[in-house]
């Protein structure tokens, strides 16, 4: 069985995508719908921007997502997912290659949640941290511990779980689980605490958003973020697709979850390989690989 997988922000460069538009019709045709929705010239940006330009949320969100779905929507001309999953917004791409969204509404929601995330950030400062080497639990009991907001955030793989919080919680926890025995705890370069409560003003304006959107049944199980377990209900994928925002994203549980469940092969659609090495990091025996056009 095989299984689509999305990747996240932070997967983005520049000149992503012009291999796409210069070489598909169907690319073209979605590069320039996306520019009349966003309001915006996306692909100028991505074409002739440079990395600050992309690092921008309601560039880097948008652009993510439109290069995954134009990919999947010409890897499905010869087959179709068993299962999909996505890496945090990659779950919105997951959810329109297995046409639960259309590309227009997904766009949508996409732009509306950069925009909510970006002004969260902007009310409530905080950061993430990288933690290597050390069990979950672990990082887990010492988030607990720590008096400011500090939670996990991403579950990447064995080893390797994100944090999430306000700085001085952040900066706090990073010493504890150093003197802990984590091999690395590396504050991120990011805008904010995201998959952390600080991202509550954002989840409300995503709710609404999301609740005036049509959902279908997708045409195979999604595996999301904040339980790492199939659904095909549209219900209940709105309401996980609004929780995750403040909550973890469980990726090495979703990986384990959907290799139990058939999955032998995982592709990679969109840019990067960062999914493909923290597949193999969950599970050495999965094969791995790039969706290509």
């Amino acid at each position: 069985m095989n299984a689509f997988v999305f990747p996240g922000q932070g997967a983005q460069f520049p000149g992503m995508g012009k291999d796409l538009y210069l070489n598909s019709t169907k690319a073209k045709v979605r590069f320039e719908q996306a520019n009349d929705i966003l309001g915006f010239r996306i692909s100028d940006i991505l074409f002739e921007g440079d990395d600050q330009a992309l690092r921008e949320t309601n560039v880097t969100q948008p652009a993510i997502f439109l290069h995954s779905v134009i990919l999947a929507e010409i890897l499905e001309e010869r087959f179709k997912p068993d299962m999909v999953a996505g890496h945090s917004l990659g779950e919105f791409s997951a959810l329109v290659a297995s046409q639960a969204l259309s590309f227009e509404d997904g766009l949508k929601l996409v732009s509306q949640r950069a925009t909510a995330m970006q002004s969260a950030c902007e009310q409530v400062s905080g950061t993430m941290a990288a933690i290597l080497g050390l069990d979950d639990e672990i990082v887990e009991q010492i988030c607990h511990e720590i008096q400011d907001v500090v939670v996990p955030a991403n579950y990447n793989c064995p080893g390797q779980l994100v944090i999430s919080g306000s700085i001085s919680g952040i900066e706090s926890a990073c010493e504890a689980l150093k003197e802990a025995g984590a091999r690395r705890a590396l504050i991120l370069p990011v805008g904010g605490a995201f998959h952390s409560p600080l991202m509550s003003p954002a989840r409300e304006q995503l709710a609404s958003a999301i609740d005036q959107t049509e959902f279908n049944s997708p045409i195979c199980p999604i595996y999301q973020n904040v339980n790492a377990a199939p659904s095909q209900d549209p219900s209940e994928i709105k309401k996980n697709l609004v929780d995750q925002l403040t909550a973890p994203v469980r990726w090495t549980q979703s990986v384990q979850r959907m290799a139990s469940d058939g999955a032998l092969c995982f592709i990679e659609v969109g840019p990067g390989n960062v999914l493909q090495g923290l597949v193999k990091k969950i599970n050495r025996e999965l094969e791995v690989s790039s969706a290509e056009i």
